[in-house]
């Protein structure tokens, strides 16, 4: 065992002993007949007096814990009834219907009995706030995705995060956008690509075919544009302003942001302003395209019968469990390469947690394949574990006919870091655009913007 820093204070290493042996023995670490380390022993690896040790170990003996046997040792006696150790877990508050998360902590929770989880939404998926939970120890466990784990490493914070071991059955992919100089900080838990959701009975009634792999941006425009009834229902919907959307045709330029000698972002001149100018027109060509959409709006629109197509994910899917409409999912459409952009979501375990064996067990379950499993035949959202979210059996809801076309585009797959940017510069940009594409600023004005920003260590 590593010796404990002596810069902690003696009250602090003696907590950490107790909270330490106190969950070894409660989560089956230290079984029921074996003994303990000597004081000595104890003593050395926490910088402790033997005094300080024998009345930690006395507080576990009060518990039950323990046992002290003259001039024998200290022997785990086992958990009394009703003794268990509290993990907090922060979740993005989607999750709920994403991963029926709540029923999946039931399940954890009854099969490990002196474990509690203590589920807490987090009020918002800012990564400062991700922060002050793990700095101020609030939580054990948190979920990430990619933008926030990004923002750790930008900020030098990977050090609040426990390394974890790889997990060779989820998709290599997933785990590679949560590691850092080659050690996995995340384990990846459920994700997706962007796709098309369409009403299949829109398309027969106009006499269309439906959209497929050969879709580039012309065509979705034609299509919606047919579809789309004045008064009664869009031809197309999504939420161009999402840094989970607007990134896409950038992505499927196959460019990267350029800079200048200086590492400031270029933006005039490239194809990356291009681009952008692209998305502002494709607004213009599609008139029923609306922003400053809600969670979930697109998908509410196109179970009323109000929108034919949308831009969406497999997580907003779940927004359409138990409706009666007939539909299907497509890729998204592209410039010519099939690309599309993946939205990852994982879990990570509080370095300083006082319960850690504890929140590395809820980890391990939740991306085990026994839940990862559940997710896939109870959602429509995709699990990391390659054997979960390829499983095929008996369905117990209706399933989309191509729902399974994720695995045909994952060469496609992109994060928003292929981009050369970081998070905080995605953000950046990302304000800046709204106004850009809501006639409030101009290329000229917006490139400006962009490229006064300090500079950033390129990516």
């Amino acid at each position: 065992m590593e010796k404990r820093s002596t810069r902690s204070s003696s009250r602090t290493r003696l907590s950490e002993l107790v909270s330490t042996l106190r969950e070894d023995i409660l989560t089956g670490k230290r079984p029921v007949g074996d003994y303990l380390p000597s004081e000595k022993t104890f003593a050395t690896d926490y910088n402790l007096s033997n005094q300080s040790v024998r009345k930690g170990l006395d507080i576990l003996v009060a518990e039950g814990l323990i046992e002290k046997i003259p001039r024998v040792g200290t022997k785990v006696v086992g958990a009394s009834e009703g003794a268990f150790v509290t993990v907090k877990l922060g979740f993005h508050s989607s999750v709920t219907n994403e991963a029926d998360i709540h029923r999946l902590l039931a399940t954890f929770q009854k099969e490990n009995p002196h474990i509690r989880v203590q589920a807490v939404p987090t009020s918002s998926t800012k990564y400062s706030y991700i922060s002050e939970y793990l700095s101020s120890g609030i939580l054990d466990v948190v979920m990430m995705n990619v933008t926030n784990f990004q923002e750790c490493v930008e900020a030098g914070d990977t050090g609040m995060l426990e390394p974890l071991e790889r997990n060779k059955e989820i998709y290599s992919f997933l785990s590679d956008g949560f590691a850092a100089e080659g050690t996995q900080l995340v384990q990846p838990f459920i994700f997706s690509p962007l796709i098309l959701c369409y009403n299949r009975e829109h398309f027969r009634e106009a006499d269309l075919p439906e959209p497929d792999s050969s879709w580039q941006w012309k065509d979705l425009i034609d299509y919606s544009s047919k579809l789309a009834i004045p008064g009664e229902r869009l031809g197309f919907h999504c939420d161009l302003y999402s840094s989970n959307r607007w990134p896409l045709l950038l992505l499927q330029t196959g460019k990267k942001f350029e800079r200048y000698e200086d590492g400031r972002l270029k933006l005039e001149g490239t194809a990356m302003m291009d681009a952008l100018r692209y998305c502002g027109e494709m607004r213009h060509s599609i008139p029923s395209l609306l922003e400053g959409v809600t969670t979930g709006e697109s998908e509410l629109l196109l179970a009323k019968g109000k929108a034919s197509i949308i831009m969406t994910s497999y997580f907003y899917l779940n927004y359409l469990l138990g409706e009666r409409l007939s539909f299907d999912i497509a890729p998204v459409p592209h410039l010519g390469t099939p690309i599309t952009m993946l939205l990852n979501t994982g879990l990570a375990v509080n370095r300083q947690s006082q319960v850690k064996d504890a929140a590395v067990k809820l980890v391990e379950f939740l991306t085990g394949y026994q839940a990862q499993l559940f997710v896939r035949q109870h959602t429509y959202t995709l699990p990391a574990r390659k054997a979960a979210a390829e499983w095929v059996g008996d369905e117990k809801r209706y399933r989309p006919s191509r729902f399974s076309l994720f695995r045909e585009t994952i060469p496609g797959f992109r994060y928003f870091t292929d981009l050369a940017i970081s998070a905080s510069e995605l953000a950046d940009i990302n304000q800046e655009l709204k106004m850009y594409w809501a006639g409030l600023e101009t290329e000229e004005a917006l490139c400006a913007q962009i490229e006064k920003r300090p500079v950033v260590e390129t990516m």
